[in-house]
């Protein structure tokens, strides 16, 4: 009797095995390090890595044609630039040293140290760094896929439609001109209501403010997170006559009526508001590859120690960006600093080297333009909502200058340093300042 129960003890645990062994997909190529996502995130983290690693060393899938930089679409929808000024190819970009995958993640196996693509092909990897952007939820509002880009509804956050936003402004004659910020995550957030200011600049230009109606709809309790710079934001609004409606969220479009349905979170009362000009910021989340794996959080964004950048789940695994789920705002001058912090501690992990953490503040900044020549430059941490500013001077006040930064050499700065792993933010500039800011 033992005996048999040996022999099939003995058939079980080989039994078992093999089950286990069946459900590891033969790796088709193994890198040192795999990146996904060929944002700003990943490529900066990406370049470094692969210049201290050499070829064959390190991976990024993204299938993507084309790189954005998306805080130029701002300016592209208030008809301050050309959106090719927003737009390399992805070849162009990607660090010559990696391998560019172009293919999509369909499945994220940290227990296996694996990746899975759409074409069938499983990537392994000693490190993850997970760098995936967020994920654009256009279903969530009834009606807006089929209204986009068609009779003065459009979102700078598509780079189809953001092309439609200018000419749909210029093209206003008077009525209605709406506004929206949906009830989820989102990158950039000051983004909707930036637009908001550029519209009504040119609605004076074009001499038919007097009968327009500004209206901004947030489903946010006010119209900037950190009270420092949204004081003078909701200032503005009001000496500008912008109409500011909070807990409003888009829930649905009547294309065919002109008409945009709205929910009240705080009473759940709905009402409807015509419409003769519409801008969307879309609802947002995790994207769903990495909403159904094991390195998710509740909400689905990677959960990640908020001053390391690993995660909390697997020692060989890294987030940032706006997958992630660092509790500051969703913009690529986070991604400067997290990029910093990241790189550091991946690097000595790698090396074996026993050191106190890089840690990362939760920097992050959000040029709020106001107007052509106006912009209020917010610099602050996302975890203590205290400002985090550059230079000497109160940056709440409208500056030109700071426009010009914004629009001209920041770019560069994205461009040829943070892309190429180069450009980690400004905190150096910061503490050259210090000596000179007013406490």
């Amino acid at each position: 009797m033992l005996a048999a129960r040996s022999r099939f003890a003995s058939v079980a645990k080989r039994t078992f095995a093999s089950q286990a062994e069946a459900t590891t997909a033969p790796v088709d190529k193994k890198y040192k390090v795999v990146v996904v996502g060929a944002g700003p995130g990943g490529l900066s983290v990406s370049s470094t890595l692969s210049k201290m690693l050499g070829k064959d060393q390190v991976a990024v899938i993204d299938p993507s044609q084309y790189h954005y930089y998306q805080p130029l679409w701002t300016y592209v929808g208030g008809g301050l630039k050309d959106f090719r000024e927003s737009v390399r190819p992805m070849e162009s970009v990607v660090p010559e040293k990696a391998d560019w995958i172009q293919q999509r993640v369909t499945q994220l196996d940290p227990d296996n140290n694996q990746v899975k693509l759409n074409d069938g092909k499983t990537i392994g990897y000693d490190y993850l760094v997970v760098a995936a952007g967020i994920q654009i939820n256009w279903d969530q509002i009834k009606g807006l896929k089929e209204s986009l880009g068609k009779d003065g509804v459009t979102s700078n956050y598509s780079p189809e439609s953001v092309q439609k936003t200018y000419k749909f402004i210029k093209e206003f004659k008077g009525g209605n001109a709406l506004f929206t910020f949906p009830n989820t995550p989102l990158k950039c957030p000051g983004a909707p209501t930036k637009i908001v200011f550029l519209a009504e600049e040119a609605f004076r230009l074009q001499g038919v403010r007097d009968k327009t109606n500004v209206t901004y709809n947030t489903s946010l309790g006010k119209i900037f997170g950190v009270d420092h710079y949204g004081k003078v934001l909701q200032q503005l609004a009001d000496e500008r006559n912008i109409n500011v409606n909070f807990q409003t969220e888009l829930i649905e479009i009547k294309p065919e009526d002109r008409k945009a349905i709205f929910r009240n979170n705080a009473n759940k009362e709905i009402k409807s508001f015509d419409y003769d000009f519409l801008h969307v910021a879309p609802p947002q989340g995790a994207p769903t590859f990495i909403k159904e794996s094991k390195l998710a959080d509740a909400a689905g964004f990677v959960d990640v120690n908020k001053s390391t950048l690993r995660s909390n789940k697997y020692k060989n695994v890294f987030s940032l960006g706006d997958c992630s789920n660092l509790p500051t705002s969703k913009t690529a001058a986070a991604i400067t600093g997290e990029s910093g912090t990241l790189k550091k501690n991946l690097i000595a992990q790698m090396e074996g080297k026993d050191i106190k953490p890089a840690e990362y503040d939760g920097y992050t900044s959000c040029p709020l333009i106001v107007g052509r020549d106006q912009l209020i430059l917010a610099e602050f941490s996302g975890y203590t909502g205290q400002p985090l500013e550059t230079f000497p001077v109160d940056q709440r006040k409208i500056s030109s200058a700071a426009q010009y930064l914004n629009m001209e050499v920041i770019p560069s700065l994205y461009w040829n340093g943070l892309l190429n792993g180069t450009w980690t933010g400004p905190s150096t500039f910061r503490n050259i300042m210090s000596p000179f800011r007013k406490d």
